[in-house]
């Protein structure tokens, strides 16, 4: 007989980054609700979140060129930047209000200070580079970033990438010493340490949430299968959030929502060269991001990246894209055929047939061998030596296909919240910015969820005080800005100068 486990206020699916933030969120602001939260593997934080299979960097739009497109008339458009800095600053100001009550005591051990750079070559980029620092220089969030076409500066900024440069080669950088790198993965196992040290959240490992069904008009069911033993359990909620990263949508398309007709998935994992010289290790302290070639998604812009993972600094550079069939990296190869439906066929048709060229660069990508590969690297590292370099296989990334009218369907590479029209049921589908974005994201499912709760004083002034602006624009409030940021600063540790 199975097992019926009742009267939970909400049931998360997946034990990342996302499911981690809304349950200590939800805790913080309201220590009775009950909450319980399921992961398929036997330790949180090992797909999306874990720190090899994400950038780590702290998505603030400084160094990424594609948050800041030229316009036809020649322009830039920084209305994304500017989003994409407000949504990381709310992950900060709810990060530093953790340390502030003693309930994470070493923020180095997730966040350190990391200069963001964006890197050009060439006549044209440059020219695009110095009209977007213009642009965005005249904003406050970025009025501290700098701009220099100069070598003999570009080396100070970082001389690894500045080794054995021809004198009279064309580029520019910009530099923001503001920028963060983020080890995901240990800020999430610090969340849990939380919620299951100091409020009792049960977070059951081992376990899958093979489907979700309706119980009455208030409920939902989830059956959980212990991938151990086998047994099956129901567990009852008023609410689930289904945060399972590439596992979402396989889930979300057994759930009764009519919400979810059209959506499909289209996978595509991401490699890594991680050097093993700590000799090169140690003359890189940035994160460099250049332009994406001819054809390539969003994601795949080319960066190479100092990192502290596991307390050591660490050299990455990458992405390169690789093609599996599974949703995630501990899936099955038939996770993208199983999510095809009669109601998404004309979504995935639509998709393939207007992105042949990314169709294209994949396959190209995972014909790559190492020689290639260091070729790349090479355009950042002159002297770069294949014995210095070794391939790391990260995490799948699943990109959101949904119904378009004209096309039939487009390819996406944000992120969705998809929900049923009362809430109860929130999916999150897509890839990036993904983490450095988890609080924005969340105080959405928040607002979407729990409407009636966010409204009462006790939610509003609780979020408050994590969250200064949840719910403002910081663009209208400049100067209140500038002192919670400092403030937010202190508390992580994080030193513009370092």
């Amino acid at each position: 007989m199975n097992e019926t486990n009742r009267e939970y206020d909400l049931i998360c699916v997946g034990g990342g980054i996302m499911s981690a933030t809304l349950s200590l969120m939800l805790k913080l602001i309201d220590p009775e609700i009950k909450i319980i939260i399921f992961e398929r593997l036997d330790r949180v934080a090992q797909e999306s979140t874990e720190a090899w299979n994400n950038a780590g960097t702290g998505h603030s739009a400084f160094c990424e060129l594609n948050y800041t497109p030229q316009q036809e008339d020649g322009t830039v458009d920084i209305s994304k930047a500017i989003d994409i800095f407000q949504q990381f600053e709310r992950s900060k100001q709810f990060w530093s209000y953790l340390v502030s009550q003693k309930l994470i005591k070493d923020p180095q051990n997730f966040i350190h200070t990391i200069p963001h750079h964006a890197w050009v070559r060439g006549e044209k980029d440059v020219e695009f580079l110095k009209k977007r620092f213009n642009t965005m220089k005249e904003h406050f969030m970025f009025e501290t970033m700098e701009y220099s076409e100069d070598h003999e500066k570009l080396e100070r900024w970082f001389p690894l990438i500045m080794q054995n440069r021809d004198a009279g080669e064309k580029m520019a950088a910009t530099r923001m010493e503001l920028g963060t790198g983020v080890n995901f993965g240990s800020l999430t196992q610090q969340y849990f340490r939380i919620l299951e040290g100091q409020f009792n959240v049960p977070v059951i490992r081992n376990t899958e949430v093979l489907d979700i069904d309706p119980d009455g008009p208030e409920e939902w069911t989830a059956l959980t299968k212990d991938i151990k033993t086998g047994e099956k359990k129901y567990y009852d909620a008023e609410h689930v959030f289904i945060g399972a990263g590439g596992g979402a949508l396989p889930l979300l398309q057994k759930v009764e929502i009519e919400e979810k007709d059209g959506y499909g998935g289209f996978p595509v994992s991401g490699q890594w060269l991680f050097c093993k010289n700590r000799e090169i290790i140690e003359k890189h302290h940035a994160k460099v991001y250049s332009k994406a070639g001819v054809d390539a998604p969003p994601m795949s812009v080319p960066h190479l990246d100092a990192r502290y993972i596991n307390g050591k600094k660490e050299l990455l550079f990458g992405p390169f894209a690789g093609f599996s069939t599974k949703f995630l990296k501990e899936g099955s190869i038939l996770d993208l055929p199983k999510t095809i439906k009669f109601d998404n066929i004309p979504s995935m048709w639509g998709v393939f047939w207007h992105n042949l060229p990314l169709t294209t660069y994949l396959i190209e990508q995972v014909r790559m061998d190492h020689k290639d590969r260091i070729d790349d690297l090479r355009v950042f590292i002159k002297d770069a030596k294949p014995e210095d370099w070794e391939l790391k296989v990260a995490g799948q990334r699943v990109q959101i296909i949904k119904k378009d009218e004209e096309k039939g369907g487009v390819l996406e590479f944000g992120t969705d919240v998809v929900h049923s029209k009362d809430g109860k049921i929130t999916a999150l589908l897509g890839a990036s910015p993904g983490a450095s974005t988890a609080v924005h994201i969340m105080l959405e499912v928040l607002q979407i969820a729990f409407p009636e709760k966010i409204k009462t004083s006790k939610y509003s002034e609780k979020l408050n005080k994590m969250i200064p602006f949840w719910n403002r624009d910081i663009q209208n409030y400049e100067e209140e800005f500038k002192q919670v940021q400092k403030v937010t600063s202190e508390l992580l540790n994080l030193d513009a100068k370092h």
